[in-house]
């Protein structure tokens, strides 16, 4: 599907309150003479206060007063609309941001319960497992037990503007106004004894029609519209009333000091605790999540409630103000947040397509991109009405040209040698899932087993399973499931890959619970395979919905099991640990990686290829550094089996245990590896132990091994931080550094080359090329919040003119300045722009290579007028790496063979400006690489006549 506007390239912008729709103005200019089309966005929606990425959208029928005013970012869009220039914004359907009261939709459903306008809005369980939430929300906000955080007077009541609220430090929660005459109730005869008159009046009336609206359970639309209209009436009058009449209000403020309660007298406390148990919310505290939550969430994030977008009327509200952006020309593409997240994605993406074509007023489908993780041999749905996804699969796809996969076995046995780690990663996966299953989501898995008991109860031939039978069960298949989710919708056929997903997942599933029988196993089977009798409608849209829901919860025990557990402790290699990479997939060979091209130039050509996002666990340029590691597999052990020896003595006992452990400990050296600075004044190397130290502690709380999120041991943390300083403490004689800087330089060299060859075939493979803020440099961050650091221009723009000034092989001499990167960046993109049918729509075609060093270099056409050539496994070409793999002394005789369908015999190369003329003999044409490479690393050859 081919969107009437395709980005030429996609740079991508982090908003908040550090970067503004000021400062994005002001690089318009820069970005447009580095080469980019279009600028593709962070959520800049109105996000929960001080959020630092803006996918906690609070409102999102208004821009984010910390990004700017609509102002700022009408100038900003406006600004590269005057270039020529896109916009592709970040939309987050899936989810809200609830933390700190900002949100006005959700604080209606705290007030109003199931009677909010907004309840539908929320993916909500009013009936769940616990018979004490029934009609309420679980708020798991407190710090300590209920009774505990009340009788320390941590909840406290106050008013404001006719409205009664509970207080806890950043939140405010709003009482149900028909409890309001519960605040006053015991003061109130006294007082009206005291003050007869209009004002008392007033008040009795006031607490009377609050007593009398409409119920919060009641779900009727006029019921809802009565309350909703008559609760704001109440609020009014009250506020009024407290305005003028001072013995009105000082009835109010001595009612609220009487239920804040003494502090050492529990007594005191009863009137309070009475008021909160009446309200549409049950107060806990934070670890009652995991079991008994009952709104859907992102992930297993309390803070982020989820949406029911499959409801029309939320899907026009939650993008009223997108289609109007969208109307106004400012946005000219979207990216859909974690797609796997909807009830139903592909008709969400249908609506969505047919919307933003009505608000464009323009034929032809819409640019849109979606985040999604495909797996192993996964392929995108082919009717969803998209360009494709945001290009994690890409960045994998890339990655592992530049593995050297001979060498799997020898990692192998380095990493059991060292880190004694002898799980398969399919086995930790597994794992992973079922601890992420039972400490963090077991309350979603209990609430989706309640709804199989339901059906299940309804039909004689499944009544007999028992209610732990189902859900234990479930849990096995959800942490057998091969890929994120499955697609099966109530009205269309199954697709075989979906039917192909659910039975692997089952089958797996009972191989690793054999002690559980496969009756429950085959009744899941059927189930989600709509193979189970549903005679009724009634018994359709249950299964339906069950399904749905089953749907929704593979996604995030995926993630959180593999992206944010098994893969911070399976470190064999982690460069392959990446978001959308397969950890054992250890490499792939030039013909693997073009038939993959080939493959996407044909389904998906406009989807964005991404080497660095807001969420890879590490920046290109450390992956491409931890990449020669594996083809170095004799150096590499012994290495590091020296720098164990002279480091055992900075570990420390903790409970037993050494601290780090020898995983960790690997883990450590590669991101020394991969992320060491190339500058090496003091400043920065204060500043990348400060980074150091903030990563290794988020990466062992992922890891969940001695340490995690919920039960931190900081005596541990403390420990491997101090173990980091002490390596790398320049203050006494050091042989860690002694031996480690040698290395590390002749890895970073290699880097370097492997990064400029990813770029290039970024740039120049099927696809949109995406860069990530800053990556025009060298991009040495690790996992965030390390990559959402802000981004210094200024140097940028700098560099940018330098590169224009300088010659390539001075650029190539100065390297380690990363001018070389902006400068490839800078002439492919340009190169890209001339020939844009070509990369748009132009056929890919591998290129043959001969000669001694052949498996070296990796060659592709585009059609019929470009060419990409490349140096792969460099340490091959240059295996101390004190020069570049440039000249005829490194590649002799290695040459790239032409088919007919690149015509030609001299071509020019993009980044020189050389003329390279193809040698012919017996009637074949070749490209001799050390002609394309005599003065750069990477050749762009296109015809001279461009």
């Amino acid at each position: 599907m081919a969107p009437t506007r395709i980005p030429l390239a996609t740079y991508r912008l982090q908003f908040n309150g550090g970067f503004t729709f000021r400062q994005a103005h002001a690089i318009v200019d820069y970005l447009h003479d580095l080469g980019i089309s279009d600028c593709y966005a962070s959520s800049y929606l109105k996000a929960v206060p001080g959020s630092s990425h803006g996918y906690d959208v609070a409102d999102p029928t208004q821009l984010n007063p910390e990004i700017g005013t609509d102002a700022d970012h009408a100038a900003w869009t406006s600004a590269l609309r005057t270039r020529g220039m896109g916009h592709v914004m970040d939309i987050v359907p899936n989810h809200m941001g609830i933390a700190k009261s900002a949100n006005p939709w959700w604080l209606d459903v705290l007030e109003n319960g199931p009677s909010s306008r907004f309840a539908r809005f929320f993916d909500i369980e009013w009936h769940p497992v616990k018979d004490e939430l029934a009609e309420k929300l679980l708020i798991p906000i407190l710090g300590d037990q209920y009774g505990e955080v009340l009788e320390n007077q941590e909840l406290t009541l106050a008013y404001r503007d006719g409205a009664f609220f509970v207080c806890y430090y950043e939140e405010t929660l709003p009482l149900a106004p028909d409890t309001y005459d519960r605040v006053v109730a015991e003061d109130l005869d006294d007082w009206l004894a005291d003050h007869p008159g209009d004002d008392a009046d007033e008040l009795l009336s006031i607490l009377t029609a609050s007593r009398n609206l409409p119920p919060r359970a009641e779900r009727g639309a006029e019921a809802i519209a009565v309350r909703a209209r008559e609760k704001e009436v109440i609020k009014r009058r009250l506020a009024a009333l407290t305005d003028r009449s001072r013995s009105v209000r000082e009835l109010v403020d001595g009612s609220i000091r009487r239920l804040n309660g003494t502090h050492g007298q529990p007594r005191s406390f009863d009137a309070l605790d009475r008021l909160l148990n009446a309200q549409s919310y049950r107060l806990a505290n934070w670890r009652v999540a995991s079991e008994e939550i009952n709104y859907r969430r992102f992930f297993d994030v309390n803070q982020l409630a989820a949406l029911r977008m499959e409801d029309p009327a939320v899907f026009d509200e939650v993008h009223r103000f997108v289609f109007t952006l969208v109307e106004r020309g400012a946005v000219t593409g979207l990216r859909i947040d974690h797609v796997d997240g909807l009830f139903n994605p592909g008709d969400y993406l249908q609506r969505l397509q047919e919307r933003v074509q009505a608000a464009r007023a323009a034929d032809g489908p819409f640019f849109i991109v979606v985040e999604k993780i495909l797996g192993r041999g996964e392929q995108l749905a082919g009717d969803w009405p998209v360009a494709g996804t945001t290009g994690y699969e890409f960045a994998a796809a890339v990655n592992n040209l530049f593995v050297d996969g001979r060498n799997e076995r020898a990692f192998d046995d380095i990493y059991r040698r060292f880190a004694h780690e002898r799980v398969s990663f399919p086995d930790l996966a597994y794992r992973s899932k079922k601890q992420v299953l039972h400490e963090t989501m077991s309350g979603d898995i209990n609430s989706l087993g309640h709804q199989l008991n339901r059906f299940s109860e309804r039909n004689r031939h499944f009544r007999d399973f028992t209610l732990y039978s189902l859900i234990s069960t479930l849990k096995e298949v959800i942490a057998c499931f091969p890929v994120y989710r499955t697609y099966v919708t109530s009205t269309d056929p199954i697709s075989d890959h979906d039917r192909r997903y659910i039975t692997e997942a089952v089958q797996c599933a009972k191989r690793r619970a054999p002690g559980v029988t496969s009756f429950v196993f085959d009744f899941i089977q059927k189930l989600l395979l709509k193979q189970t009798a549903a005679t009724t409608p009634e018994a359709c849209e249950e299964r339906a919905r069950f399904i749905g829901k089953f749907q929704q919860s593979t996604s995030p025990v995926a993630a959180k099991g593999i992206e944010d557990t098994a893969l911070y402790i399976h470190n064999r290699l982690t460069s392959l640990n990446e978001v959308g990479s397969d950890p054992t997939e250890f490499g792939a060979d030039p013909a693997e990686v073009h038939a993959w091209m080939g493959a996407r130039q044909s389904r998906w050509p406009h989807a964005l290829s991404a080497t660095s996002t807001h969420d890879t666990k590490r920046g290109e340029d450390v992956r491409a550094r931890l990449n020669a590691l594996s083809e170095i597999p004799g150096a590499w052990k012994a290495a590091v089996t020296k720098w164990r020896g002279v480091n055992r003595r900075f570990k420390r006992d903790v409970k037993g245990v050494l601290a780090p452990d020898a995983n960790e400990e690997y883990l450590i050296y590669q991101t020394l590896v991969g992320a060491w600075p190339f500058e090496t004044d003091g400043e920065t190397r204060a500043f990348f132990l400060d980074r150091l130290v903030a990563y290794l502690t988020k990466a062992l709380r992922e890891a969940k091994v001695h340490t995690s999120w919920l039960s931190p041991d900081e005596e541990y943390e403390h420990a491997v931080a101090d173990f980091l300083r002490a390596i790398l403490n320049r203050g006494r004689t050091n042989m860690f550094l002694h031996a480690f800087e040698p290395f590390e330089a002749r890895i970073a060299e290699i880097g370097i080359y492997n990064s400029l060859a990813q770029l290039l075939i970024k740039i120049t493979a099927p696809g949109v090329p995406d860069f990530y803020q800053g990556t025009e440099l060298w991009d040495l961050n690790l996992v965030d919040p390390d990559n959402r650091r802000q981004v210094d221009y200024e140097r940028r723009r700098r560099a940018l003119a330098d590169a224009a000034r300088c010659t390539p092989a001075e650029l190539l001499e100065q390297r380690a300045d990363g001018r070389i990167k902006m400068f490839v960046m800078h002439r492919a993109l340009a190169a890209r722009a001339g020939l844009r049918d070509v990369y748009q729509d132009g056929a890919y075609r591998a290129l043959s290579t001969a000669g001694f060093r052949r498996e070296c270099l990796f060659a592709f056409a585009r059609g019929g007028r470009a060419m990409t050539l490349v140096p792969r496994l460099v340490t091959t070409l240059t295996p101390d790496a004190a020069a570049p793999p440039i000249g005829p002394g490194v590649w002799g005789d290695t040459r790239v063979e032409l088919p007919d369908s690149v015509p030609g015999r001299s071509f020019r190369e993009v980044f020189t400006g050389a003329t390279i003329e193809a040698d012919e003999a017996d009637g074949a044409r070749t490209i001799a690489a050390a002609a394309a490479f005599e003065q750069l690393p990477v050749a762009l050859l296109v015809p001279c006549s461009i």
